[in-house]
């Protein structure tokens, strides 16, 4: 005999609520977050707010032991999720509960948790892991540089999966815990500020913090022997400069350099805003690269930067990047535009303020000494294709595209834009049309025929005609009959940083 139960509605309905979704709904999240030029990097159903990493690193053997907390919040009902990990995972928990795991791809971790997860709840992932960073690569290419005294992750696009797991990509942004140990006599650099160091048992950690949203590839790590200085802003900022104890000709130019952080961040200030993050610097290792990134807080310089000399050019270029590229990030990497194009724009303007030759003239002469048909002119800086992501075209056209906007709507709101958009955008993302739709709104003109001109067409854009000419008009402030103009001084310094991110 079967009785039916009839229960009060409101008890149905708590019951009704207590029944999980189908299994059905709960589906993996993607395994790329959905980049044009890097369909693989970052994944997809959950955001990163926190990570903190506990490392221990041995620079005699380069293994590299981790324990990552990483603290998220689902974006959908997950089944599994994965991360962007290199070495090798022992063990994964996902709420405090072990999880399945599994390597797939390059740099794919697979993790599926014991219990299926709920969309837009908090989630605690732990993963232990172990590896030696330098021999793990992605078709033959390696983030992870080895020293005589210790290693670096300094790379662009991506450099996070040779060091801890991660989403990898700009759109997901958190902040950041890091702990290294290594042993006595090394030290360990990172982002932000120096929380504690302590030494037991011939090992000293470092611990540094981060507390403001950071991309993963803005991430570094440095272990090695340095000099190390420290000093503050006058506003209080700690700055941290660190160099290796084995530059040998190049150690005097590069603190010549570096030292100038603060001054050069205060007059960056004064053109984009406050600075928006809790910490200063730079560090050199001794590394054989040639380029430098703009590692958030803590720009990396290679010691070949200052081969020939100080360059203060090169520290323009990266601490500008603190506000285009770091706080303001692209949204998918085809909008490099956003970082480089004003980073250039801003050695150019370091120029003018230094009396060594106004952006005008350097506009004027990088425009002139580009022959109609220089392979330059076909590279579209609002989205150059992987291949030439980082082709000095998206520098340099890039830098003109922003004297053109310069020219057309006035000095007054030209700066307006450049030191509004950073606040505007603070600690997200934005896409090359994001810019050009603030500053049509900032100027009140319509400016999509100058952008697609200076960053989307495959060509030298026009010289003016004769008959415009005689109404004033003119390619840069070069006439079209006008010799070749004179290279500013302070050229040869700007044109040195060309390999600035030639990795």
């Amino acid at each position: 005999m079967h009785r039916r139960i009839i229960l009060p509605s409101a008890l149905a309905a708590s019951l009704l609520l207590a029944i999980p979704a189908s299994a059905a709904s709960y589906v993996p999240g993607a395994p790329g977050i959905g980049d044009s030029y890097y369909p693989t990097s970052g994944n997809g159903g959950y955001d990163v707010s926190h990570y903190d990493l506990r490392l221990k690193y041995q620079p005699a053997t380069d293994l590299l032991e981790g324990t990552a907390t990483i603290l998220a919040t689902t974006k959908q009902n997950l089944s599994r999720f994965n991360l962007d990990l290199g070495l090798k995972a022992s063990e994964v928990r996902v709420n405090g509960r072990l999880a399945r795991f599994a390597a797939s791809g390059d740099h794919e971790l697979e993790v599926t948790p014991a219990v299926p997860l709920e969309k837009n709840k908090a989630v605690t992932v732990v993963v232990k892991y172990a590896g030696k960073p330098s021999e793990f690569k992605v078709d033959g290419w390696s983030a992870w540089a080895r020293t005589p005294d210790g290693g670096v992750a300094a790379q662009e696009p991506d450099s996070a999966a040779w060091w801890f797991p991660s989403n990898d990509h700009p759109l997901d942004k958190a902040t950041f815990d890091v702990s290294v140990s290594v042993p006595d006599g090394h030290q360990a650099i990172s982002n932000g500020v120096l929380q504690a160091q302590s030494s037991r048992l011939g090992w000293t950690r470092f611990s540094w913090r981060s507390n403001k949203p950071q991309a993963t590839y803005l991430a570094t790590l440095a272990v090695g022997r340095f000099d190390i200085t420290t000093d503050r802003t006058a506003n209080g900022l700690p700055v941290l400069n660190a160099y290796s104890k084995e530059l040998g000709d190049n150690d005097g130019a590069a603190r010549a350099s570096i030292e100038r952080t603060a001054e050069v961040a205060e007059w960056l200030e004064s053109v984009y805003g406050p600075y928006p993050f809790n910490a200063l610097g730079g560090y050199v290792p001794n590394v054989t690269s040639g380029f430098a990134l703009e590692t958030q807080t803590r720009p990396f310089y290679s010691p070949r930067q200052f081969a020939n000399g100080a360059n203060v050019s090169v520290v323009v270029h990266e601490l500008a990047h603190q506000w285009y590229g770091d706080s303001v990030s692209v949204r998918d990497w085809k909008d490099i535009w956003i970082n480089e194009g004003f980073a250039r724009y801003s050695q150019w303007l370091w120029s003018e303020k230094e009396g060594e030759g106004t952006a005008q003239e350097l506009a004027d002469y990088v425009y002139a000494t580009r022959t109609a048909d220089d392979p330059f002119w076909t590279v579209k800086p609002g989205d150059p294709g992987a291949d030439n992501q980082f082709h000095q075209a998206v520098y340099d056209r890039g830098a003109l595209a922003l004297q053109a906007l310069r020219n057309e709507i006035g000095d007054e709101d030209f700066f307006a834009v450049l030191k509004g958009w950073p606040q505007e955008f603070a600690y997200g993302n934005a896409r090359v049309s994001d810019f050009v739709a603030y500053a049509e709104k900032v100027s009140g003109r319509q400016l999509a025929d100058l952008f697609d001109t200076w960053l989307y067409q495959p060509s030298k854009p026009a010289e003016p005609t004769a008959a415009e000419e005689a109404a004033g008009a003119t390619a840069f402030g070069v006439p079209r009959t006008a010799a070749k103009p004179a290279q500013p001084k302070s050229w040869k310094k700007i044109a040195a940083t060309n390999t600035v991110h030639d990795h």
